[in-house]
Formats: C-alpha cells, structure tokens, sequence
C-alpha cells in the first residue's frame, strides 16, 4: 500500500541532484534488469554525497560534491590524492573526521578491492568510515538491495506515520523497524530516495504539506492532528563552552604562522593558529602566554571569536604579535603568505580568526 503509492509519487517529483540518476519507472522491475531509466547509480558518487551528507544539508553539499568529482572523478582518483588535498578541498563543510575517513577509504577500496565497492551492507559495513546508515543507503541507491535506510528525514515520515510518540533517540529502533516493515523487493532504491524526498520537501518539520503528502491517508498522526509535534526529542545537555587565546604571529615579509593539528581528534590534521590547550575556564595574560609560539611582543585584538561545535560552544581571543624575519617555523608548523591562506586546511573556526585578525592589524 504504502510503497506504490510513494513510488509513484517519487516518478514525477523527485528531486533533481547531482549524485542521482532518474528514477526507475518500469513497475515490477529491478534496476539493472530490462525496463525504464534501470541503470544504476554510480557507488562512488551514492558514497561521496552519502559521507558529506551526513549532519550536513544538501544545499551546503551540492558544491563541495562538484568539486570533488570534477577533481576526483573516480575512486581510485581520491585515494591517490593527498590528505592535505582532500581536507582543503573539504575545509568549511565541517566534521573533519569524515574527510580523513574518506581519504582512508578511497584507499582501501582501490588498494585491497581492485578499486570496486562492496555490493552489500555486510560489505559495506567492513570499510573505513561507512556505519549502518550508510551502507544501507548505498546497498540500496547504488545496488538497489531491499536495505532500509533511515535518515533523520525518514525518522521524520516514520514517527508521523506511525504516530510514534515517544521521544528519539530511544524509538529509533522501533522506527527502523517499521521503515523495514515497508521497504519493498522492488525498486528498493527509488523507495528509499522517495522517503528522503518525502521528508524534505512535503513531510517538512514545521507546517507539514500533508494535502499534497501521498501517505496522507494511512498517517496517523495526521488523523490525530498530532504531525507537527513528531518526532519527539529528549531534551538536550546544556552545551559548555570552551576557551582558548590563539597568537597570531607575523613576519615582517606579512607571512602567518600555521600548525597543523594532531592526526586524530577533533579538526584532526587540519591546519590552525597556534593557540593554547581549549578549556572551560578564562586565560589569564600569563598563563596564556606560556603557550605562546615565539617571544615577541603581543598585544590583544579587539573582539572575540565565537563558534559552536556540536558539544560545546567555543570562544578564542586573538593576540598578535611580530616577530624577526628570519624566525623558523616550531616543528608541525610552517609560514604561509597571506595570499596563499585560502589554499590551506583551513576549518571554519581557524578562518573566523584570520579574518578578525585581518581586520584588526590590516
């Protein structure tokens, strides 16, 4: 009931992106089997959009997707990139694990795979980077598996369908089962794209569309009148917020100091401005002073830099100080002409310091 319906909903309405192909339009048939528009999406371009989708949106992806594939147009292209290629191609799209991730992968699927993609989910849950989610979305777009994929929009569909009250994350289990509950054998694929569609354009968190929602009919929680309260979320831990003083120091050529990160971890091998150990409590003057790179003569920017992770709030003060020409770079650290900062593994936080510290001593 509830899959033709969507299905035939999906052939005129689906979404136009630039990792998809047209949907499948031959009823009771398979991609891959002789019918309508059956060719199969790419599995590198299902994998790249799937891995840069995730607590991302899709107009912040669009970009940064084209880029890659006009740069990497294939996985075995990825994988001979270089890391530091690969996080400055991924600077500003945040969650920087995922881009060392990627990297990882690319290079076990062209090293260890002769280059090709599992075609299941217990293959595709063996590579660097891919959980359960993620291996049922390309199993099902990029091999049309009856896999069931749930994203934050499906959960969406699901608990309003069902009426699922009880708050997420503790009915996401019960959630995945009624989304495999209706997962068909046919055009499984197309299925789980639809349920994508469906949530982002019609089944939208405030204001649901349900006039022009095809599963208006069976919802229940539209016949309860309770569709926009779903779904429930536990309330949130208060966010802490973290400190850090970081040093902008100069040469007299206009050249910056840059460090690069530790490997793992939060920003991991991303590049950044020195600064002190992050903390909940403020720096005073000569407890930061200690972290700081060079002696030199440091002054205190005007303004602060504020930026929210996703457990913490994070605010730096920004000190800058000149230094002598021919000061050397300390180890993992190197100078950068001002011209040449766009082209580094910038993450957003470290570009919100160079531009108020532009600002301030230009």
């Amino acid at each position: 009931m509830f899959a033709p319906k969507l299905l035939r909903w999906y052939d005129v309405h689906a979404r136009e992106l630039p990792w998809r192909i047209p949907p499948c339009k031959a009823a009771g048939t398979r991609k891959g089997e002789p019918g309508q528009n059956n060719q199969l999406a790419d599995p590198y371009k299902v994998w790249l959009s799937e891995i840069m989708l995730q607590q991302t949106t899709v107009a912040a992806v669009e970009p940064y997707f084209r880029n890659f594939t006009e740069r990497w147009p294939r996985v075995e292209d990825l994988a001979v990139a270089s890391l530091d290629d690969v996080l400055t191609a991924w600077a500003g799209l945040g969650y920087y694990a995922r881009a060392r991730n990627l990297h990882k992968c690319a290079r076990f699927i062209r090293n260890d795979l002769g280059g090709r993609f599992p075609d299941t989910e217990d293959g595709l849950l063996k590579l660097p980077g891919v959980g359960p989610y993620t291996a049922a979305a390309i199993a099902a777009i990029a091999f049309d598996r009856p896999a069931t994929v749930v994203d934050g929009n499906v959960e969406r569909v699901i608990s309003r369908l069902f009426a699922l009250a009880d708050p997420l994350p503790a009915v996401k289990p019960e959630m995945k089962r009624r989304a495999a509950s209706l997962t068909p054998q046919e055009r499984p694929g197309d299925f789980a794209q639809a349920m994508m569609d469906l949530g982002a354009t019609i089944c939208v968190p405030r204001s649901p569309k349900c006039m022009l929602c095809p599963l208006s009919e069976p919802c229940q929680a539209r016949t309860e009148g309770i569709a926009e309260t779903l779904p429930r979320k536990a309330p949130k831990p208060e966010r802490p917020t973290r400190r850090a003083v970081a040093f902008w120091a100069q040469r007299p050529d206009g050249s910056i100091l840059l460090r690069r990160r530790a490997p793992e971890g939060l920003l991991g091998g991303m590049m950044e401005i020195p600064s002190t150990p992050w903390r909940e409590d403020t720096w005073s003057e000569g407890e930061a002073m200690s972290h700081s790179p060079y002696a030199a003569e440091w002054r205190e920017l005007p303004g602060m830099v504020r930026h929210t992770f996703t457990h913490f709030h994070f605010e730096i003060d920004v000190w800058a100080g000149q230094v002598a020409r021919d000061t050397e770079a300390l180890p993992e650290s190197k100078w950068v002409p001002l011209e040449g900062l766009a082209n580094e593994a910038l993450p957003s936080v470290m570009r919100k310091i160079i531009k108020l510290a532009l600002k301030q001593t230009a």
